[in-house]
């Protein structure tokens, strides 16, 4: 049985292979993509979210970030296990296949495996800016500073 850190690198060197990603998937797996719950950022990347469906979540998220983006670069920079928990970080690079837009953007996972089957995993990423690559029009007016004034992006 491979450890939870050679089950992720598994899980990462096939994450269009649904075959692979059912083998090593628990059944009642928790796939967090991007945040918990946000209705806004879901009409644009529709698998983000937290989903309870097990290898289901993880394959339609990568099938997703497949039929929305080309990729042109995924990079996993450090990983590292302790006990069950595996943390990876990294960097990739998307095209939007839909505007041409290109973005580089890091990431972080967090992942819970036990008996060579992930049971939890959390995926992070620059959001606004991968969003950003199907972006038509400003995004609209912020005022984040309190001391500042609101602008334009």
């Amino acid at each position: 049985m491979k450890t939870p850190l050679e089950t992720i690198e598994f899980f990462l060197a096939n994450t269009t292979n649904p075959d692979v990603i059912t083998s090593i998937v628990d059944s009642e797996a928790t796939y967090i993509s991007l945040n918990f719950n946000n209705p806004e950022l879901q009409k644009i990347l529709p698998w983000t979210g937290t989903h309870h469906e097990g290898a289901k979540g993880f394959i339609d998220t990568f099938a997703g970030v497949n039929a929305f983006w080309s990729i042109q670069d995924f990079e996993v920079r450090d990983i590292f296990s302790e006990g069950e928990k595996v943390a990876v970080f990294g960097s990739f690079t998307y095209t939007s296949r839909t505007l041409d837009k290109e973005v580089t953007s890091p990431f972080s996972i967090l992942a819970k495996v036990k008996n060579g089957k992930i049971y939890h995993f959390m995926f992070m990423e620059d959001t606004f800016a991968t969003a950003g690559t199907f972006r038509v029009t400003p995004a609209g007016t912020f005022h984040s500073d309190p001391k500042g004034s609101e602008f334009e992006v």
